[in-house]
């Protein structure tokens, strides 16, 4: 059905644009695609230079769309001149001015091809590149000369663009930047974080490489916020920030990276003190013991260390200092740290911001054991041993 939509508008496009508003004709020129005729600057003067001369007195008239076709017409009938390039530049700058953006960026395009030497191509580069910048802000593509819809796609295409027939410009390394704030946009985090690390690994001397970096942390940083809490995403994020303040540290973002950092680290005490909480709430006190300790050490000075700091000191009072001494030297079993593994990553899910599950378990119920036989036809009465908790990790 969207696709039905679609094909109808552009096909109500074709027909709005036969005609311009002011009644002239769309001609279409081999080589050059649909234009209108009210670009129609008359017949090819003698001369190159007065073919410009013409396009220029067109120009300063205001007769832009004359002015256009006159340029146009000398880049046609006079390739070779010493005006071509100018001609050329002028026809681009004119459509840009006449709100035809994407003629325009493919115009600039046609300068840097044929002219790679001309006065006028770092212009021309920053040209396209702030055309491309205002579709990248929402500006609309035309289709048959009316404005259709804003295209991010065709936006990072442009920056690619420059990229490419550009790569030694100053507008390569902010064209490389901004495609990862296109993929940003459009909700492709891998791909922005892999477009900002091309930054910095591709101009590691451009003042753009700083923001690149901070960047990478930031799109990390915003996948936890965002709801994948997830412990890799809080390392690469803080690795990141951390990369960024040794590499730039003269950056006026470094204050805001600590902040970020801490607010991460913030995050891990959190999730930590939720383990403990979770082995507290299943009279598990040795190993609430131990991760309240990890959130006391790990965090002085913190919410979450004083609440844990509090905690501890409450199981102290309920259970005593000998109930909560786990043995040191019983080093953690492959079957204890399984438990463990298993229970954290219970409380790291239940404490998603999108988790719609059940809570998690409050107790573990040890599955009964098979009875042993004695002989062939009567089962053991022998009484089973209870079930004891296994061995801690070391403190």
């Amino acid at each position: 059905m969207r696709k039905l939509i679609v094909l109808s508008s552009l096909v109500l496009a074709f027909s709005m644009a036969l005609t311009s508003p002011g009644g002239a004709a769309v001609v279409y020129r081999p080589g050059e695609g649909f234009h209108s005729e009210e670009e129609d600057a008359g017949g090819l003067e003698k001369s190159a230079s007065e073919q410009l001369h013409k396009a220029q007195e067109f120009e300063a008239q205001g007769a832009t769309k004359r002015a256009i076709g006159a340029y146009r017409g000398l880049i046609n009938g006079f390739p070779g001149s010493g005006a071509a390039p100018q001609a050329q530049f002028k026809m681009a700058e004119l459509m840009e001015k006449n709100g035809d953006l994407e003629r325009a960026f493919k115009e600039f395009g046609k300068y840097i091809t044929n002219y790679p030497r001309g006065q006028e191509f770092d212009s021309v580069v920053e040209h396209q590149f702030n055309i491309a910048g205002q579709f990248m802000n929402g500006a609309r593509r035309k289709v048959f000369g009316v404005k259709t819809f804003p295209s991010l796609e065709r936006t990072q295409k442009m920056y690619e663009e420059i990229i490419k027939n550009a790569p030694y410009s100053k507008f390569a390394p902010l064209s490389q930047f901004n495609i990862g704030m296109v993929h940003e946009k459009r909700g492709e985090y891998p791909e922005a974080v892999e477009a900002y690390q091309k930054t910095v690994d591709m101009y590691p001397n451009d003042d753009i490489a700083a923001d690149a970096q901070y960047q990478i942390g930031y799109v990390q940083l915003h996948l936890v916020q965002k709801g994948s809490n997830d412990r890799a995403s809080r390392e690469k994020a803080h690795d990141a920030f951390e990369d960024f303040m040794v590499r730039y540290p003269q950056s006026e973002k470094v204050s805001q990276a600590r902040e970020n950092i801490k607010q991460l680290s913030g995050t891990d005490l959190k999730k930590t003190l939720d383990v403990a909480k979770f082995y507290e709430k299943t009279k598990k006190y040795k190993s609430a013991v131990i991760y309240y300790k990890q959130v006391i050490d790990g965090g002085k000075g913190t919410p979450e260390a004083e609440t844990a700091t509090k905690a501890l000191d409450h199981l102290r009072q309920y259970a005593g200092d000998d109930a909560l001494r786990s043995a040191p030297e019983q080093a953690e079993t492959g079957a204890t740290a399984q438990e463990r593994r298993k229970m954290q990553s219970q409380v790291d899910t239940s404490a998603r911001p999108d988790y719609a599950g059940p809570p998690a378990p409050t107790e573990e119920t040890a599955p009964a054991k098979a009875q042993l036989r004695t002989s062939a036809s009567t089962p053991s009465t022998a009484p089973q041993p209870a079930a004891t908790e296994p061995a801690l990790p070391a403190q």
